[in-house]
């Protein structure tokens, strides 16, 4: 039950997540003048990549807990 509640919460999270990534990024686009464009969107791609590290470790450790709680087969 509890994993299933997690699975739905990080989803939405993750999810809310990259459509706030994606109006940051309209937003720069559509209002700064250029010389501000590089910059913001630096911060942006640093955002990015701390975004995929924190998906990238979620899976991670909820595939490690499955293993651990048994949710990993033997023969």
């Amino acid at each position: 039950m509890f994993g299933k509640v997690k699975k739905v919460f990080f989803t939405g999270v993750f999810g809310i997540l990259y459509i706030g990534f994606i109006a940051q990024l309209v937003y720069v686009l559509a209002t700064m003048d250029i010389e501000k464009i590089m910059f913001s969107l630096a911060g942006l791609s640093l955002e990015w990549l701390i975004l995929i590290a924190a998906r990238y470790l979620s899976k991670r450790s909820s595939s490690n807990a499955q293993q651990h709680n048994g949710g990993f087969r033997r023969r």
